[in-house]
């Protein structure tokens, strides 16, 4: 078969699964409320960030390109962005990547060893992934744990202590690689009970933490500094991922490591090697979004953001009950049914994700589109199947008459949906026929 016809025959295949992925046309969204992107804090938005980096690239005389990896062409900008990033999150040292994606396969791909085993959130994210599948571990040392699940996760450890004697002796070392807050199902890790779990089963310290802070930077923390330091846990966490282009309204991404790790990747590490690194002006713009943070913006826009988000939530609930829809239809998951506990708890803070569980995402997402409200769907292979959803993302710029009106549009969709369903029961028709018009 020729290679035209293989490819056209996979995509149509996604297409009769209804998973064909496709570029949506900006144009199309430029009046819709935001409720999809990860700009939480709104800093895309801010006149006074514009102003910044617009003033700041006016004043310096290099600007354009950057002239090549980092190994050839090591920037003045650059070390002087990762210098000041080692300080701001108190870290022994700091590394620029171009993505978030490029760190973790970076990370991933070389500094765990031949013998070594890699402990993985179950709902890590995809670029984890590919760096261990890019690594010198062996398939049968990258092992997964269920989501959040302090008690999986030990059990994990304690089967690999068992079988694997490199690991208890301290000659091999494990790797546990967590989000601290996840991008598609908006649940916060039990981060402190993770690093006591692995100090424990480790007591030669050849365990190893790894957080991927991505979508937590600038809205958790003193001076948006992230779970980690929320918590306190700089001096006991490995290695740490922060990255530009989420809250920060800006591009790239940091490590926070070890000098010598540091130095390991910048030797081994192709995702950094070989390629091309940020251009000038992008160290700029995440100059002027951590002077945001600095200066104490991320706090005021975060304190917004969470309220927001427990505003979203509380109403839901609320009007779920009310209109009795059932939970097969619509529903908030399960971390998301209760009122968030105290902040003994961290696990329990309100994000500014948050998950629609519904078997239809589509129909309801393109509901709301008319209603001028951007919510997009989420399916496999994106999450499970069985676990589609539209997944909200709130934003300090949305308004709580917006929010109404998100909440009040998928109830609204609910109840016609319902309504469809007794309609076609009453002609004699059967339940499955509104399921099957709701997929169109």
């Amino acid at each position: 078969m020729p290679l035209t016809e293989k490819l056209n025959d996979a995509l149509i295949s996604r297409e009769k699964r209804l998973i064909r992925r496709k570029l949506y046309d900006p144009s199309a969204d430029a009046h819709l409320v935001d409720f999809s992107t990860n700009d939480y804090l709104s800093l895309s938005l801010s006149p006074a960030l514009r102003s910044r980096f617009l003033s700041k690239l006016q004043a310096e005389p290099h600007i354009l390109g950057s002239g090549g990896s980092r190994l050839l062409v090591n920037g003045h900008a650059h070390a002087a962005l990762e210098a000041r990033l080692t300080a701001f999150f108190r870290a022994p040292a700091a590394l620029l990547f171009n993505s978030g994606f490029d760190a973790n396969v970076g990370f991933f791909s070389c500094v765990p060893q031949p013998g070594d085993v890699v402990v993985f959130d179950e709902h890590i994210h995809a670029s984890v992934h590919d760096g261990m599948r890019a690594s010198r571990v062996e398939k049968t040392a990258r092992v997964p744990f269920a989501h959040n699940s302090v008690a999986a996760l030990r059990s994990t450890l304690e089967r690999l202590l068992d079988t694997r004697p490199g690991l208890a002796s301290g000659e091999s070392s494990a790797f546990v690689a967590v989000e601290t807050l996840y991008s598609m199902d908006g649940t916060l890790a039990p981060l402190l009970q993770i690093v006591e779990t692995v100090e424990e089963l480790f007591p030669h310290g050849n365990g190893y933490v790894v957080v991927d802070e991505a979508h937590s930077t600038g809205v958790y923390g003193p001076q948006g500094r992230g779970l980690v330091a929320a918590l306190g846990l700089e001096d006991r966490i490995f290695a740490r991922l922060h990255t530009f282009g989420k809250a920060l309204a800006a591009t790239g991404a940091v490590l926070l490591i070890t000098p010598l790790v540091r130095d390991y990747l910048l030797n081994y590490a192709r995702s950094l090697i070989y390629t091309t690194s940020l251009s000038n002006a992008n160290i700029i713009a995440a100059e002027c979004s951590f002077d945001m943070l600095e200066e104490g913006e991320a706090a005021k826009l975060s304190a917004k953001l969470l309220d927001l988000s427990a505003h979203f939530t509380t109403s839901f609930r609320h009007q779920l009950a009310t209109h009795r829809v059932p939970a097969s239809l619509l529903s908030l998951p399960s971390h998301l049914t209760s009122v968030s506990a105290t902040e003994r708890d961290p696990t329990r803070l309100p994000t500014p994700i948050i998950p629609v569980l519904t078997p239809h995402p589509r129909p309801l997402s393109a509901h709301l589109r008319v209603r001028g409200l951007n919510a997009r769907p989420i399916t496999w292979p994106t999450v499970p199947k069985g676990a589609d959803r539209v997944r909200v993302c709130l934003h300090s710029a949305n308004t709580k008459e917006e929010v109404d009106r998100l909440v009040s549009a998928m109830i609204e969709w609910a109840e016609s949906w319902q309504d469809a369903q007794g309609a076609i029961k009453r002609e004699g028709g059967r339940p499955e026929d509104v399921t099957m018009q709701a997929k169109l």
